[in-house]
């Protein structure tokens, strides 16, 4: 591997919408990506998308932004419609509403294609693993939009249970997206969190494979932190902690519901103790209270 994926350079990844451009990368406060505008577990969601309603696709949204998300997640995975044009057509909805970027979320290589096609500015996209056949279809695309992607540490064998060969995916999908022309900087890991409650080391192979690929690799990194709760109780305030540690651990992009106040506030204590929020100021704002008439 180049030296400049090894080491301890680590290096930054810009997102765009049209007029906006996020950084992601470890000088920065970890970025929250909103993972509301999805269908999956969503019944009601799902079946307004299928009926072309996407007023709540609207206000989810613009809440998202409101309470922080610097991304946007836009997945349009409804069974029985036409995946590849409803995610352009929410895409082009939620670009109308916000300049924030976006992250475009599907397992239909088709709809990414879409998505990519329609979108304005340098996109999130969400994603590829380690699956030949995966790469093949997905870097290109991405190579081809200019886009950004998240890599997936499972590969043909499934998900390794150790952080090693979690790494072993990460580095193969670096080494491949290269072979597609596409810079490391512009590749995001994700070491895929498993439920906690039905396996126990879930959490420590998530974080130790953080320190890994951080460390050795010097890219960025992401993961959807909630379905490390699954199953238990009190899953916000699991949650919370969990996406503390995973800040501690070099996590530079979380995907998580940022409406969500006590996961919103791991993530902003994580920022803060890390040294990610300077003059605390991201954690003043998000606690300053509202003035008060007279």
């Amino acid at each position: 591997m180049h030296k400049a994926t090894e080491g301890r350079h680590l290096l930054e990844t810009n997102v765009s919408s049209a007029t906006k451009t996020v950084v992601i990368g470890p000088d920065h406060p970890v970025r929250i990506i909103g993972e509301r505008i999805n269908p999956t577990g969503r019944k009601v969601l799902a079946a307004e998308m299928a009926d072309g309603n996407l007023q709540r696709v609207a206000d989810d949204a613009v809440a998202q932004v409101a309470a922080g998300a610097a991304i946007l997640d836009v997945n349009a995975g409804v069974p029985m419609v036409d995946e590849p044009a409803l995610l352009a057509q929410v895409v082009k909805l939620v670009q109308s509403l916000t300049d924030v970027p976006l992250c475009l979320d599907s397992s239909v290589v088709g709809a990414l294609a879409r998505g990519l096609e329609t979108y304005e500015g340098k996109a999130l996209v969400n994603s590829v693993n380690g699956e030949e056949n995966r790469l093949e279809a997905v870097l290109p695309l991405v190579k081809k939009y200019g886009a950004a992607v998240i890599g997936l540490a499972m590969d043909d064998s499934g998900i390794p249970e150790t952080p090693e060969g979690r790494f072993q995916v990460a580095r193969k999908i670096l080494d491949r997206a290269r072979d597609h022309g596409i810079d490391p900087s512009d590749v995001l890991i994700d070491p895929l969190v498993l439920p906690v409650g039905a396996s126990p080391n879930a959490g420590r192979v998530v974080l130790d494979t953080l320190r890994m690929v951080t460390g050795e690799l010097g890219v960025n990194t992401v993961c959807g932190a909630s379905n490390v709760s699954f199953g238990l109780p009190n899953r916000p305030g699991l949650n919370a902690a969990f996406l503390s540690m995973t800040v501690a651990s070099g996590i530079t992009a979380v995907i998580a519901n940022p409406l969500e106040e006590t996961s919103r506030t791991g993530i902003l204590a994580g920022n803060v103790l890390m040294g990610k929020d300077e003059h605390c100021m991201g954690w003043i704002t998000a606690h300053r209270k509202p003035p008060t008439d007279g």
